[in-house]
């Protein structure tokens, strides 16, 4: 039988995608699982904890296969190979769930399953050799990256390639845009969203490999 908080978290998630977040409530989901709001304290506390449950229920599921290190091995596949799959299913989340991305920016991951997601992203940068002080902010970086993309695929910002719009700014007449007529062939192209999503990906492996050669720079030059 689940898990009683799971069900009041899986509950609170599909009112979230049929009615959107602020549908959440903790009447609206004690109505669902077939409690009192009251009832539901003691297992998810008050709403803003059960708001982070959500976020630790969403996080949870960043992991698919090659993601987390195998139990039997300490670390697992590359970190590049580990974060890249991370990011992609970041990016499917906030597919599924258009809500998920305002969510994650306005809370910290502070859930058990939030905390355990956000310790495989910094064992992946330790790996990588980033410094311990360059860690969280590239796990923010990282996060804010895949879940911005997301966010504006769910609201419509990157829509579909044909009905991309971007080529018709440069016929604006408030003045030359020579920007805009320099990259015109360009902004009239189809949008490849899953291309640029995976070269966002590789340039983040990039900076993560730049950060960690120059923690690396000083101490070539001692040698």
């Amino acid at each position: 039988m689940p898990d009683r908080r799971d069900q009041i978290l899986d509950a609170a998630v599909a009112i979230a995608d049929e009615r959107g977040l602020a549908a959440v409530s903790m009447r609206s989901v004690a109505e669902r699982v077939g409690m009192t709001p009251m009832a539901l304290y003691p297992y998810v506390g008050s709403k803003a904890a059960l708001l982070d449950g959500m976020v630790g229920r969403l996080l949870g599921g960043m992991w698919p296969a090659g993601a987390a290190p195998p139990a039997d091995e300490p670390v697992g596949p590359g970190w590049r190979d580990r974060l890249a799959a991370i990011g992609r299913a970041g990016r499917a989340i906030g597919r599924q769930h258009p809500w998920a991305a305002s969510l994650v920016f306005a809370r910290p991951a502070v859930s058990p399953d939030s905390v355990r997601a956000i310790d495989l992203i910094y064992t992946a940068l330790l790996e990588a050799g980033v410094p311990a002080a360059d860690v969280p902010r590239l796990e923010r970086l990282l996060g804010t990256v895949v879940f911005g993309f997301a966010a504006s695929e769910a609201g419509g910002r990157f829509g579909p390639a044909e009905t991309n719009p971007r080529g018709t700014r440069g016929l604006l007449r408030e003045g030359p845009l020579p920007g805009h007529a320099a990259l015109a062939g360009v902004l009239s192209a189809p949008a490849d969203w899953d291309a640029e999503f995976e070269a966002d990906l590789a340039d983040l492996g990039e900076i993560i490999e730049a950060t960690a050669r120059r923690a690396r720079g000083p101490q070539r030059r001692e040698d």
